[in-house]
């Protein structure tokens, strides 16, 4: 069946960035250098938890799996993840992630892993590449590996691909560089939709972010309330996974 999904013309908003240049560029510097450089969330990458049929956890990715914006990886998505699942499995979970992960980098962590398999994979990348220029050819060629990699080396039953957060709506950012780098996630999510599909993966679209008070206190990383719901959709997901 042929997608009826709009297609995107990579070449507008590649010209409007070009024009806006001379704005963007300084924009991105001054709130590189204004950011509040928050920590990573405390407590352990790894544990058991729950009763039940065994099910192993895998979250791969960047600041915002590490848990950057809440205290407390309990807080965190792979804490209240594991904690969903756990009412039906003993769930054996583990956290590889870090600041500033790109998929290229992700792909370095990612070849680490073990090989006796997990049962879900949820992956949550995609903003530093944005915010750093990384071309989408690239991007898409490495998701691509990296999903790869995956199933053949970590043995995962099933993926979910966390999709791009609306950036556009992040406090921190100034206009016109919100816009820019808005657009920019909106092309690379429509492109990762297709690198889900090729492998068989599920992609998980991030809820609107519009209300500040969602962000954490940088006004650029998920508060405590958009870590629970995005662990309440990606179990719900799993579950839905599990029989197929």
């Amino acid at each position: 069946m042929r997608s009826t999904r709009p297609i995107r013309c990579p070449i507008e908003p590649m010209l409007r960035e070009i024009a806006l240049a001379p704005i963007v560029i300084p924009q991105a510097l001054w709130v590189a250098a204004r950011a509040a450089r928050l920590p990573e969330a405390a407590g352990p990458r790894a544990g058991q938890v729950g009763q039940g049929p065994l099910l192993r956890l895998l979250i791969l990715g960047d600041s915002s799996a590490a848990g950057v914006g809440v205290a407390h990886q309990d807080q965190a998505l792979a804490g209240q993840l594991s904690t969903d699942l756990a009412r039906d499995h003993r769930v054996e979970w583990r956290l590889v992630a870090r600041s500033g992960a790109t998929v290229a980098t992700a792909l370095d962590m990612a070849a680490g892993l073990d090989d006796r398999g997990f049962d879900h994979a949820l992956i949550a990348l995609g903003v530093n590449d944005v915010k750093n220029g990384v071309w989408l050819g690239d991007w898409t060629r490495r998701y691509d590996a990296l999903l790869g990699l995956l199933r053949e080396r970590a043995q995962v039953r099933h993926i979910i691909v966390t999709g791009l957060p609306p950036i556009a709506h992040f406090p921190l950012l100034p206009s016109p560089l919100r816009d820019v780098l808005g657009a920019r996630a909106e092309q690379f999510d429509a492109a990762l939709q297709d690198v889900a599909a090729r492998h068989g993966a599920a992609h998980l679209p991030v809820g609107p972010l519009d209300d500040p008070a969602l962000m954490a206190s940088d006004g650029f990383h998920p508060g405590p309330v958009v870590h629970a719901e995005w662990a309440r959709r990606a179990a719900e997901v799993m579950r839905g996974l599990q029989g197929s």
